[in-house]
């Protein structure tokens, strides 16, 4: 079993925490759960709607964890659903915390006010991203790559046929030999910036790597593919070596 961390109430999950290699795993959106401080644990929406995508990335933990474990780094995971408060999102941006999403109202969310975004913030956000924080400050020089899932179609627009994207800002040091590497396998269609873009301010990796200069990437995996144990260890080995491929050709390239 692996090592973990837990701390304040259910604010992240830190796995294989004294593993001492340069990437950083991450999964901001891993969990659908509302703890019991948040309305009692509920927001006011069925089961049905907390398994969807709105709630969590599907099948990201699962695959983060998997993709860690093949680099020999720790995964930093938040354990509140999205609803909860967004991770994923700058303390300043309007989106933090969702009433309506992807045509669902979230009940609870209606009624909460600045002293419950601020409450949240303080129980979940800021605690994730200390943790977070505190794992890449540990490392000389982290590589840091998230890990997301989309669904294969959103607010009735086309189908999505990527199976796998990746989203980058101003650097795409690290991104683009990425891209390069998941290109060579032919079955794949892999997405540059798709189904997303990868430059909103104030998130994760603006915040945990582009401020700091440190090399990164953001995966989006589609969650059909990922949703089973098997699905999750298969894309794992897909992954890992591209990863780990793009960047010692990266680093080749820059030390010559």
């Amino acid at each position: 079993m692996d090592d973990r961390a837990f701390d304040h109430e259910t604010a992240f999950l830190v796995t294989n925490p004294r593993a001492t290699g340069r990437w950083v795993v991450t999964c901001d959106h891993a969990s659908n759960a509302v703890p019991r401080s948040v309305n009692g644990g509920d927001l006011g929406l069925p089961p049905a709607d907390m398994n969807r995508h709105i709630a969590y990335d599907v099948g990201a933990a699962g695959l983060a964890r998997a993709l860690a474990r093949r680099l020999g780094g720790p995964c930093v995971e938040s354990t509140f659903s999205r609803l909860v408060i967004d991770p994923n999102r700058g303390e300043d941006d309007p989106t933090l915390l969702m009433r309506l999403y992807d045509g669902t109202i979230i009940p609870a969310n209606r009624r909460a006010d600045a002293a419950e975004r601020e409450r949240r913030l303080d129980a979940f956000h800021r605690p994730y991203h200390a943790a977070l924080a505190d794992t890449l400050s540990a490392r000389a020089d982290p590589v840091i790559c998230a890990v997301h899932s989309f669904t294969p179609q959103l607010r009735g627009r086309p189908y999505r046929p990527w199976q796998v994207g990746v989203l980058f800002a101003d650097d795409r040091r690290l991104a683009d030999p990425v891209i390069a590497h998941l290109r060579r396998q032919p079955d794949l269609m892999v997405g540059a910036n798709e189904p997303y873009r990868g430059d909103l301010p104030g998130d994760s990796m603006d915040h945990h790597a582009l401020r700091h200069g440190r090399l990164h990437v953001l995966i989006e995996v589609r969650n059909d593919l990922i949703s089973t144990e098997a699905g999750q260890r298969d894309w794992a080995d897909r992954l890992a070596p591209a990863l780990q491929g793009a960047l010692t050709d990266l680093e080749e390239t820059t030390h010559g």
